[in-house]
């Protein structure tokens, strides 16, 4: 379980984001269209009590606010496509921060690394530790090109791996201690797999696809209740955007 620290982090950051949700909707939708739907999404449910005998009425009542929810809701695509990519990149970081712990010292996690399809797995691949005790042989999965370790923090700071294959060598971070640090899991070589892990550089060889290190999964502690950051994150920052919806409101 995360500190209180971390809960109070998120919560801060859930309530900036918020702010920023409301007043990304309220800057980029046009509200006096929105307005509108939203009368003839009542005057289409009015309908339905006052046509209530007339079925053919209420079947075209039925039709009406079907169009008219479709509508209201292409209204809100601007200012989602304006909010989306901040929001995704946001995740990712907080993924990073409050996903997953550090290592405790004396604890153990597996590190596993993804090796190129064309690598000789018949010699395994070395890994040394600074900071982090290697305690079992390589253990080669041939049918996926990986190899497994695992490995003890020796203290509560941070260390770091070293892995030799095919004539590369690649570093590898590893996070112990307390306090707030982000976490990165894996580090890759491709840019696509960058964009989802951004924690450390890309590696630069081909024998080695990404690295990784199972950190302990992570959550946080709310009003005595364990809560993941994801679900306390998105209540937060729901309600703020529902509390604030109206400042923000621009009729175009």
């Amino acid at each position: 379980m995360l500190s209180a620290a971390h809960t109070w982090s998120l919560t801060a950051i859930a309530l900036a984001a918020g702010i920023a949700l409301a007043w990304a909707f309220g800057r980029f939708s046009d509200r006096e269209r929105i307005a509108l739907v939203k009368r003839k999404v009542r005057a289409s449910l009015y309908a339905f009590r006052l046509y209530a005998d007339e079925p053919a009425l209420v079947f075209r009542a039925q039709k009406q606010l079907l169009l008219w929810n479709a509508r209201h809701g292409a209204l809100l695509l601007r200012p989602a496509a304006w909010s989306i990519v901040p929001t995704v990149i946001l995740m990712i970081a907080l993924e990073a921060m409050y996903g997953h712990r550090p290592l405790a010292a004396g604890e153990s996690a597996v590190v596993t690394a993804q090796l190129d399809p064309t690598a000789d797995l018949r010699t395994a691949p070395r890994l040394e530790g600074r900071g982090v005790r290697i305690e079992t042989p390589a253990v080669r999965v041939m049918s996926k090109h990986q190899v497994c370790w695992r490995v003890r923090a020796v203290r509560a700071t941070p260390g770091s791996l070293l892995l030799e294959c095919a004539g590369a060598s690649v570093t590898k971070a590893v996070q112990a201690g307390p306090g707030l640090q982000f976490i990165s899991e894996r580090r890759v070589a491709s840019w696509l797999d960058w964009l989802r892990y951004p924690g450390e550089g890309r590696l630069q060889t081909s024998a080695v696809r990404w690295i990784e290190v199972s950190y302990p999964a992570a959550d946080i502690h709310v009003f005595g209740l364990t809560v993941d950051w994801l679900v306390w994150f998105c209540a937060v920052s729901f309600l703020t955007t529902l509390a604030l919806r109206g400042r923000f409101e621009r009729v175009s």
